[in-house]
């Protein structure tokens, strides 16, 4: 009788416990996480605060693997020098394990307060780019250096306005990363064990701020890489661009991740609006399917997509849904979801099968929704922390955010 109890035991667990958060946007880097199902009522004396420690700013998000909890900020420059740290804490009372620290000159890096990625966890190690291209592994369990690399001055890369944020991307037994290094090499393919670059592929002259997409299409996998310049299809392994769409932004604010559904590939910008583009099964075979310039504007938070539909945080009206094939608008949440400003930011994720949604918006609240095609719903919002840009993490029953002041740690209210 003992094993099939056990047995019952794990399996109620696994379905209680939420996945971890290894990498930037959740398990699979889309914005989904399959976690318990939470309550759609906040408890009566709001959430639950696990612990809350000491952090120094940053945009760098938060990332979760078998409780410890990874992120990354910049000391105040009277105390250590120009510098920027990877701090690692335990997840279950927020002490913090190790930390690995680096010099980082920011110059007249704009915005210039901290690191801007997320860190990746993977097999071990823990894998990140600093605001001014330093590249690095880790091993996750003490924080000892397997390799660190400058590929602004190694690789020749350019350095955007605002800094590399380009979280690195695990893909094919290598390390991919959007750096723009010249005369070609928008991304970067790096040796897992020892960081050496293995190959290049694109040219667009300079650096993104994320990181590359890959998909499957025609029975062989490559790459979209959203530029300052221009939306490309790159191969797997280096050669020459398979397509590319012009586009050049203002500033060059290229920053969300692109997305890929239905055959059809979609970035979102903050100036010059959305473009989708219609891939077909040949390699070269990629049109613009449509565009909108003044309806569709997305900043940081990249858009969600479910059964045709996008949920998009445009910035002059809020929480915006539209059909991905034609760019049609159903709805605007007229700014519910996160005020109305300059930079409006809140992240977006996937948090069950019927369309419920977890997001921490700008001003440090987290917020329980429920997105469709008829409109926006709320559940609840809680505040759990001060103003932040960084997107947080969910890994078992437990939520984590930051801001620049602190990372605090929150139990997410499930269903009896």
């Amino acid at each position: 009788m003992r094993v099939p109890i056990l047995l019952s035991l794990i399996f109620l667990m696994n379905s209680l416990l939420g996945e971890d958060w290894s990498r930037w946007r959740g398990p699979r880097g889309d914005g989904s996480w399959n976690g318990p199902k939470i309550s759609g009522k906040l408890p009566e004396n709001g959430l639950k605060r696990v612990w809350k420690s000491p952090l120094n700013s940053g945009y760098s998000g938060i990332t979760v693997k078998e409780n410890r909890v990874y992120t990354m900020d910049r000391p105040p420059i009277e105390k250590s020098g120009e510098t920027e740290r990877v701090l690692c804490f335990n997840a279950l009372d927020g002490s913090v394990l190790w930390e690995f620290g680096y010099p980082a000159e920011y110059g007249n890096l704009s915005y210039g307060k901290g690191p801007r990625a997320s860190l990746t966890i993977h097999e071990g190690r823990v894998f990140g780019i600093g605001a001014m291209g330093h590249a690095f592994c880790l091993n996750a369990k003490d924080g000892k250096k397997v390799w660190f690399r400058d590929l602004l001055s190694e690789e020749n890369a350019t350095k955007p306005i605002w800094g590399f944020s380009g979280t690195p991307e695990v893909f094919e037994g290598e390390l991919l990363m959007h750096v723009g290094a010249r005369p070609s090499g928008s991304i970067l393919a790096l040796d897992l064990d020892t960081g050496r670059t293995k190959w290049r592929v694109g040219s667009d002259e300079k650096a993104g701020y994320a990181p590359p997409l890959p998909i499957s299409r025609g029975g062989r996998q490559e790459l979209i890489c959203w530029g300052p310049n221009r939306i490309m299809g790159l191969p797997v392994g280096g050669g020459k661009t398979l397509w590319q769409i012009p586009y050049e932004v203002k500033y060059g604010v290229s920053i969300t991740k692109p997305i890929y559904h239905d055959g059809i590939a979609l970035v979102c910008g903050y100036w010059n609006g959305s473009r989708a583009i219609r891939l077909g099964q040949e390699p070269g075979d990629a049109k613009l399917l449509w565009k909108d310039e003044d309806k569709l504007c997305g900043l940081m938070s990249q858009p969600l997509y479910k059964e045709g539909l996008c949920y998009l945080l445009d910035r002059r009206n809020g929480l915006t849904c539209f059909k991905l094939k034609t760019g049609r608008i159903l709805w605007t949440d007229d700014h519910q979801l996160t005020a109305a400003g300059r930079n409006p930011q809140a992240s977006l994720v996937w948090a069950g099968k019927e369309g419920d949604v977890l997001s921490l918006n700008a001003e440090g609240e987290l917020v329980y929704l429920n997105l469709s095609k008829t409109g926006y719903s709320e559940h609840w919002r809680e505040q759990v922390t001060g103003k932040t840009w960084a997107h947080p993490a969910y890994a078992g029953s437990r939520f984590y955010a930051r801001s620049d002041r602190e990372l605090v740690c929150y139990e997410l209210p499930l269903s009896e």
